[in-house]
C-alpha cells in the first residue's frame, strides 16, 4: 500500500506557493507558468490556505471581479486539510472524495513539505493495480 511520502518520493516535493496578500492575477500567473491548478497559501512559514482556479472561476469570474483588485486571502479555501507523509493513498483517497477536495497539502511536523493532486492518486492507483494485474498474469500462467 503505497504512501504520500512514496508519492512525494516519486514526483518531488516541490510546492508552490503564493502569499494572501498577493493578487489572484499574480496567483493565476505562477499557476499558468507551472502548468498546476492550486496553491499553497503562506504566511510567516504556516499554511493558511488554499487557493485554486475553482475559486477563481467561482469567486472572481463568475461574479465579474477583477483578478488585479482582489487579494488571494478574500478567494482562497481557509479551511485547509492537509495530510502527513505517512497516509496511504486510499486514506488520502477518501479524505478527497469525502470532502470533495482536488489538493492536498503534506505536513511533517507542522512544516509544509508537499502537495498531492487527485490525479497523483489516481495514477498511482492505477500504477499499483497494472503491478498486481501482472503479477496476477505470472502466477496464472506459471511464468517466473
Amino acid at each position: 500500500m503505497s504512501t504520500v511520502k512514496d508519492l512525494l518520493t516519486g514526483k518531488g516535493s516541490s510546492v508552490s506557493t503564493v502569499s494572501p496578500q498577493a493578487n489572484v492575477y499574480e496567483a493565476l500567473a505562477i499557476m499558468a507558468e507551472k502548468n498546476i491548478g492550486a496553491l499553497v497559501v503562506v504566511s510567516e512559514e504556516k499554511v493558511v490556505g488554499l487557493v485554486s482556479e475553482r475559486d477563481y472561476a467561482r469567486k472572481v469570474v463568475l461574479k465579474g471581479r477583477s483578478s488585479k483588485e482582489i487579494a488571494v486571502k478574500d478567494i482562497m479555501s481557509s479551511a485547509v486539510v492537509s495530510v502527513t507523509p505517512s497516509k496511504t493513498v486510499e486514506e488520502c483517497m477518501a479524505i478527497m472524495t469525502e470532502k470533495r477536495y482536488r489538493h492536498l497539502p503534506v505536513l511533517d511536523n507542522g512544516k509544509l513539505v508537499g502537495i498531492i493532486s487527485i490525479g497523483d492518486l489516481v495514477k498511482s492507483i492505477i500504477s499499483e493495480q497494472k503491478f498486481m494485474i501482472e503479477n496476477l498474469k505470472n502466477y496464472i500462467s506459471g511464468a517466473p
